[in-house]
């Protein structure tokens, strides 16, 4: 077991699930209750990772991020450091390619909570911030941590993006699933073999939790 790669690893799921829930709640709680006719293109393009192989996200990500994107200049001129084959690149990446992990479980959640419990919050005078966080949140709770438990067990074997934009730097961008394509690629297939036991029970046991949660709530 690389305990290094373990660490990076580890390191990747927690940031992306933070930052998807913080960005994640507030547009799942809009998908699921905005009346704009328009709303399906915001839809599409949040569940499009889901389509698109990983190396064409991780393509754009690099292209973007690159000293010729806007993205990677404008980066650049902040901080004076480059993005790609850097931890903060790979993690963009892996926001950007968990998007709907995330978003599409919240959203679910949110649009299952009856309407008339909020319309009568708002009939008692709480404002619509006191309303979703003292009546939505806590009846929709099961979903929000169904897609974080996704969002962290996806980026946990995540490769295709991790190699494309974070390259395989040990101790930066060098995950599990990138030190196991390296153990196979060295014929080391016991490392390899060991490595890839910890992911399938790591997998096995979030999605367990995930039906678990599940059962507590519509289907998601």
């Amino acid at each position: 077991m690389d305990w290094t790669a373990l660490w990076v690893t580890v390191k990747l799921a927690a940031w992306t699930t933070g930052i998807l829930l913080a960005l994640g709640v507030p547009l799942a709680y809009w998908l699921a209750s905005a009346r704009w006719r328009g709303k399906f293109l915001v839809e599409a393009v949040v569940a499009l990772p889901l389509v698109l192989p990983p190396t064409v996200l991780g393509f754009y990500v690099l292209t973007a991020t690159g000293p010729n994107g806007l993205l990677g200049q404008g980066f650049e001129a902040l901080t004076g450091g480059r993005l790609p084959f850097t931890f903060p690149g790979v993690l963009l990446g892996s926001v950007l390619f968990n998007l709907p992990f995330a978003v599409r479980p919240f959203a679910s959640a949110f649009a299952a909570v009856d309407r008339r419990l909020v319309e009568a919050s708002w009939c008692l005078g709480e404002t619509r911030l006191r309303t979703f966080l003292r009546v939505v949140v806590p009846l929709s709770w099961p979903g929000v941590l169904t897609g974080m438990v996704l969002t962290f067990a996806h980026t946990v074997g995540e490769f295709g993006v991790v190699l494309m934009v974070g390259g395989n730097i040990p101790g930066v961008t060098r995950t599990l699933s990138v030190a196991i394509y390296d153990d196979v690629q060295a014929l080391n297939y016991e490392s390899a073999g060991r490595t890839a036991l910890v992911l399938m029970a790591f997998a096995f046991a979030a999605l367990c939790v995930t039906y678990a949660l599940q059962r507590r709530v519509p289907a998601l």
